[in-house]
């Protein structure tokens, strides 16, 4: 199919059928005026006329089309300056009030699964029958059984950010259900569960201020899994008031510095209750030294604190301390799979591992020197596979080992030593829709030599949104 010619071909034959027509126009006019009109003539005289005409319409329609040519030319560039400013402009979510633009975000997780407990039988409404906490695994009773489906650990969160000077001045706060005590008969009807703070704290500049993870964590680092943490005995985990200031040192690196909310946690002879002491007079203090590049991460982070217990002007103070290190290393076609490990040593930091895993102290009355140190050891191993692009699975081991003052006196009850293996398969069918399946095996030791061991299959299914 012949193609139509250009604006340019057409105003060009424009040009030659006008330069012709005015030619013959020229040379029918040069004729002598003193000659007699001929009926040759009247007819020539008619046809200049019509040759006139149609000099006039070509120079109209010219004019039209030099007008269309560059009116097409200004809608080219317009469009062509639209799409390059859609280009440019940056891709944002939310809504914008005035200054201030809004997100929302969170996920909706759906939970079942079913447990054997070989040496007893957890309470009703207990934390541990919805996701694992090693110091709930009961030790000296008959074995039992448990099956339990739940959505507490739904969360949903609000973030607004607003220019202020030369920097964003941005807050965060993030609920969730899944730590707050199950009412009585709550599984009875309505299955009721009260929002939990998590996370609430506002960013500006280098600073953060306000309920986050301690610097003492990284929470980048916890694997994949179908419970609530995971390999909790071996992972430090705690969310409390910070004041912290991070400060980029280039090429991937940076240095948080924080001073943290302090809390004693304290175990008597008596009892091996955790007892929880606001005596304290010094914030604790983390340093943190992290990297972040393509394929892998890592931290080392250090914490000191005063632990202090007072008793009506009676008490005691001891220094504890500890260090922690972990790291991510990305391997296989893509980066699809990873190793993730964390390792934590340190006195006195019992409170900071696994959900508050053992006591800091154990708190003697009798005593001059009533506080006696808790040495703590604990870490985890975690290796992702990613099968394909949507199929993956997560192995992963956790490990935790309390040593108590050989010259205090510890009740029986108290937690020595726990672990757990895992393992999990997930699937994401669609893109912001993950679902899994896991089994767990642990075992929980006790100073008096008892021990108990829990198994459990969980199946999650989680929308991101």
């Amino acid at each position: 199919m012949a193609r139509p010619p250009s604006a340019q071909a057409t105003i060009d034959g424009y040009w030659r059928r006008s330069a012709a027509i005015g030619a013959l126009a020229a040379a029918i006019v040069a004729w002598p005026d003193a000659m007699a009109q001929t009926p040759r003539e009247a007819e020539l005289e008619v046809r200049l006329n019509q040759l006139e005409a149609a000099v006039t319409a070509l120079k109209t329609e010219l004019t039209r089309a030099r007008t269309d040519q560059q009116a097409s030319a200004h809608m080219a560039q317009k469009a062509d300056d639209r799409v390059a400013a859609l280009e440019d402009e940056p891709a944002t979510d939310g809504f914008q009030i005035g200054g201030t633009t809004f997100r929302i975000g969170g996920f909706v997780k759906m939970v079942g699964s079913a447990t054997r407990y070989d040496d007893g039988a957890v309470p009703g409404g207990a934390l541990g029958k919805e996701f694992y906490l090693p110091q709930q695994i009961p030790v000296g009773g008959r074995s039992s059984r448990d099956m339990i489906g739940h959505a507490r650990q739904s969360r949903l969160f609000f973030e607004t950010e607003t220019v202020v000077g030369a920097k964003a001045l941005k807050s965060h706060i993030e609920f969730d259900f899944g730590l707050a005590t199950a009412p009585v008969g709550a599984q009875r009807a309505t299955n009721p569960y009260t929002p939990t703070l998590r996370r609430a704290f506002f960013t500006y500049g280098d600073w953060l201020v306000g309920q986050e993870w301690t610097a003492f964590q990284n929470p980048a680092l916890l694997p994949e899994t179908t419970d609530y943490v995971g390999p909790m005995e071996g992972t430090v985990f705690v969310r409390q008031m910070v004041a912290q200031y991070r400060r980029s040192l280039g090429d991937g690196l940076s240095l948080t510095l924080s001073a943290e909310n302090p809390q004693t946690e304290t175990v008597t002879p008596a009892a091996a209750d955790l007892v929880d002491h606001d005596n304290d007079r010094m914030p604790d203090l983390v340093a943190k030294l992290a990297y972040e590049g393509a394929g892998a991460e890592w931290h080392v982070a250090g914490l000191m604190r005063t632990l202090s217990v007072d008793d009506a002007g009676a008490g005691d103070r001891a220094m504890g301390w500890g260090v922690s290190g972990g790291a991510r290393i990305d391997f296989g076609p893509q980066g699809r799979h990873d190793l993730r490990v964390l390792a934590t040593y340190g006195r006195g930091i019992g409170r900071y591992l696994g959900l508050g895993a053992v006591a800091d102290v154990v708190d003697d009355p009798a005593r001059a020197n009533r506080l006696g140190l808790v040495s703590n050891l604990s870490g985890y191993a975690a290796v992702k596979l990613g099968w394909t692009d949507s199929l993956r699975s997560t192995v992963m081991a956790g490990y935790h080992r309390a040593y108590y003052p050989s010259d205090f006196t510890v009740p029986g009850l108290a937690d020595r030593a726990a672990y757990s293996l895992a393992g999990n398969l997930f699937w994401t069918p669609v893109e912001h829709l993950d679902l899994g399946i896991e089994y767990r095996h642990a075992q929980r030791d006790v100073v008096s030599g008892l021990s108990g061991q829990m198994d459990r299959l969980e199946m999650a299914a989680k929308y991101t949104f």
